[in-house]
Formats: structure tokens, C-alpha cells, sequence
């Protein structure tokens, strides 16, 4: 079978990532086109040795060799990215969110059903090697019938408050990933959200109309509860932590340390630090989700990760901070009439 011929648009710090994964890492494709606003990221990709190096999108869209396209520019860009990939009849793999508008991602999603195209969206953690084992061992059902779940999410420290305004909000930026993770562990859906939101890292968060730490309940249809907990900062670093609670036993997934070393001596135990960020934490789950988007299309499966499966965690997202603007629990079914 020939080499899947991709397009790439976008290449800040996780467009380099993909770039690089696709050139060096993962067989059968070909990234022949690439396009980024600034020389900076242009010249990155000329180390590879793309054929076409751009600052004109629609030279990638509409590229004619290119099977698949894959979208890392800004949030801003990418729903209209995306319909213009699925009407040139390109697959798609794109960064979330596809937009921070519901109804944007409404008609976004239709307008690939039409084109009847593959898009794949980027919640890179469910390709994380040690999330994946957990979910292995729910659907072995070794948990047995599944009560609660706890999921930890902890930035190293708050983005700056000009990438605040222009987020969506932390519920929409940063929790969406746990949102996601709750709905692929769990197995079912979402019914009712109660969230409760502060400003407790910088007040300059607060004035842009943000939080920067939040606790977040999630009942699902199945009866189980996940509970939430974010924060835009710790001190020792990034800090992803998951727990699975059911009739038959527990599993966790701690975190990965800098190195596994420990340091014993008269005033106690010593043990490296966490990991500083995802670019480090997620090194092979950025891999994994690159390799499973391109087995589906050599393949002709379904993508393991959905349109679908983003708008799902976008609608959570927005029962979150309704939730926490009226202080009240929040149906689901509430923000999808």
C-alpha cells in the first residue's frame, strides 16, 4: 500500500511534535506539505525536508496528493480548517477543542458527516501508556462493577493571563482532558454536573473572568461518581494522577518521576521531582495517538477518538461553569436543548 501523504498546519509546540513523530517515527507516510505563519516554525520544518513549505493554508488544503490533513494552529482556526479539509475530501486529525462554540461544533461536525470523512480529535491522554492499562483492567472487568473514580490535574503554573482570555475558560481548556478521560474510563455518559470554582492562584486570573482551581462532581448514567480536581498550579510540578474504585479491588496510576531514584538519609525520604509539563509527560501518548489516527486510516476503521467524543466534553464543560456561576448542580440535558 502506498505512504499516506499528509499535510500538516500549524507548527507550534505540538505541530513540531506531530512533524517530527511523522518524519522519524512513524512508517507509512509521507508529509509532503506543512504551513505555519511565522519563519520560525517553517524552518523547522525544512529540516525535514518537506516538499512544500508554506504560509498559505489553503495551499495545504487543497493540496491534490494529500490524503490527510493534520490541524495544530490556533483554536481559533480550527473548525473552518476542518470544513475546509472534510469539503477537499481530506481526512482529519485535529487538536482540541475544535471551537469554543457549541453550535460551532455542531455545524462543524454535520458538515464532516456530509463529507463523510475521518476526523480524529487530539485527547492525547487516553493514549497515554499507563491510562490505557487502566482501562484494560476495567473492561476485563478485574474491578468489578465500578462505584467512584478520582482524577488529580495539576498544572506546574497558570499560562499567561493574555492565553487566559483567549481559552475558553479552565474548564474548557484544561479539564476538558479529564472530561474526556472520565467518559473513556467510566464507559458511560454523563447526566449531572456540580462544580464549584475559585481564585486562588493570582487574582489577575480572576479579573480576566477566569478560575484557577475547581472541584468538579460527575454523576453518570451507570451510577457511578467521578470526582475532579484541577489546579493551575503546584509547586513540585505537573501532576496527573488517576483512581479507579469498584467492587472487586482498586487501581491507581501515580505519577512519573524525572528519574527513579531515591535518596534515603537521617532526615527521611528523598525522591526526584514530578514531571515539568505534558510536553514531557506525554512524550509517548503524542506518538500513540499520531499511530493509532494513521493505523485507522490504512486500516479503514474508525477512529478511536471522535468529533463526538469533543462536543460530549464540551457539553460537560459548559454544565461545569454553569454550575458554578448558580451554585447549583447542572443536567446535562440542560445545556444540549
Amino acid at each position: 500500500m502506498a505512504d499516506i501523504k499528509i499535510g500538516i498546519l500549524g507548527l507550534g509546540r505540538i505541530g513540531k511534535i506531530h512533524l517530527e513523530n511523522l518524519c522519524t517515527r512513524i512508517p507509512g507516510v509521507e508529509v509532503v506539505a506543512a504551513m505555519n505563519p511565522s519563519e520560525e516554525g517553517r524552518s523547522f520544518a525544512h529540516r525535514f525536508k518537506i516538499p512544500l513549505v508554506t504560509d498559505t493554508a489553503l495551499a495545504v488544503l487543497h493540496h491534490k496528493d494529500i490524503d490527510a490533513i493534520i490541524i495544530c494552529s490556533p483554536t481559533s482556526t480550527h473548525a473552518d480548517y476542518v470544513i475546509e479539509a472534510a469539503r477537499s475530501g481530506k481526512s482529519v486529525f485535529c487538536e482540541k477543542p475544535l471551537d469554543l462554540s457549541l453550535d460551532k461544533v455542531r455545524e462543524t461536525l454535520k458538515i464532516v458527516k456530509e463529507a463523510n470523512v475521518p476526523l480524529m480529535l487530539a485527547f492525547n491522554q487516553r493514549l497515554d501508556p499507563n491510562f490505557s492499562a487502566l482501562k484494560k483492567v476495567i473492561v476485563s472487568g478485574k474491578l468489578g462493577r465500578l462505584y467512584t473514580a478520582h482524577i488529580v490535574s495539576r498544572d506546574p503554573g497558570p499560562p499567561p493571563v493574555s492565553y487566559i482570555k483567549q481559552s475558553g475558560g479552565m474548564f474548557m481548556d484544561m479539564t476538558i482532558h479529564d472530561f474526556d478521560m472520565a467518559r473513556y474510563l467510566i464507559g458511560s455518559e454523563v447526566v449531572e454536573v456540580f462544580a464549584k470554582g475559585y481564585n486562588l492562584v493570582d487574582p489577575e486570573i480572576g479579573k480576566a473572568g477566569d478560575i484557577d482551581t475547581g472541584v468538579i462532581i460527575l454523576t453518570f448514567k451507570n451510577d457511578v461518581t467521578v470526582l475532579i480536581e484541577n489546579c493551575r498550579k503546584a509547586v513540585y510540578g505537573y501532576d496527573q494522577r488517576l483512581e479507579v474504585f469498584g467492587s472487586l479491588g482498586m487501581m491507581k496510576v501515580e505519577n512519573p518521576l524525572k528519574n527513579t531514584s531515591s535518596l534515603f538519609d537521617d532526615k527521611g525520604a528523598h525522591s526526584p521531582r514530578h514531571l515539568d509539563f505534558f510536553m514531557d509527560r506525554y512524550v509517548t501518548s503524542y506518538q500513540r495517538e499520531m499511530e493509532a489516527f494513521i493505523e485507522s486510516l490504512t486500516n479503514n476503521e474508525p477512529m478511536p477518538i471522535t468529533g463526538d467524543d469533543g462536543l460530549k466534553a464540551m457539553v460537560i464543560a459548559e454544565a461545569a461553569n454553569r454550575s458554578v456561576k448558580e451554585n447549583r448542580p447542572v443536567r446535562i440535558d440542560e445545556i444540549q436543548v
